[in-house]
C-alpha cells in the first residue's frame, strides 16, 4: 500500500509500471538496458479515489491523462531502474497530495466605506488632470 494522505491508501496493484529503453545520450549503456519506467494509473476507474479528487487530478494531469482517464508518467533521470521507479512514485503521490487539497471557497467581500472614498477622491483628481489637457475654454 503506497500512503497518501492520512485518509487515503492506494495498493501498487492498481498502479501498472512498465521498463522501456530510456532516450538521450548515454553511450552504449542506454541502447542495452531498459531503465526508463512508465508508470500508468487508471484515475476514472480508481474505487479508492473520491469524485471531487478525481476530477481535480484529472485538472492536474492535464497531458499526462489519456482521453480514457488513465494516468501516464514517465521517469527517465537516472541510470537505475529501481531509482527511477521510486522516482516516479515519489512523482505521483506528489501529485495525488496535491489533488487531495480541497480548494477554499472564496467568499465574495465588499469594498469598505473607506476604500470607495478613496477611488472617488483618487477618480476626481485624475479628472481635475486630464481636464486641463484640453483646449482653454474662452479662447476662440
Amino acid at each position: 500500500m503506497i500512503q497518501i494522505t492520512p485518509w487515503l491508501s492506494i495498493d501498487e496493484d492498481d498502479l501498472t509500471f512498465k521498463a522501456a529503453r530510456a532516450s538521450g545520450p548515454g553511450g552504449q549503456h542506454v541502447n542495452k538496458t531498459s531503465t526508463a519506467i512508465e508508470l500508468r494509473f487508471d484515475v476514472r476507474g480508481s474505487p479508492v479515489l473520491p469524485e471531487d479528487m478525481k476530477a481535480r487530478l484529472e485538472r492536474l494531469a492535464g497531458t499526462r491523462l489519456t482521453g480514457d482517464g488513465v494516468l501516464i508518467l514517465f521517469a527517465q533521470g537516472s541510470r537505475s531502474q529501481e531509482m527511477n521507479r521510486q522516482e516516479i512514485v515519489e512523482r505521483f503521490v506528489e501529485l495525488l497530495r496535491q489533488a487531495a487539497v480541497r480548494p477554499k471557497a472564496r467568499r465574495p467581500t465588499k469594498p469598505t466605506y473607506s476604500s470607495k472614498l478613496k477611488r472617488l477622491e483618487t477618480k476626481g483628481k485624475r479628472a481635475g488632470i486630464k481636464s486641463l489637457r484640453g483646449r482653454p475654454k474662452g479662447d476662440d
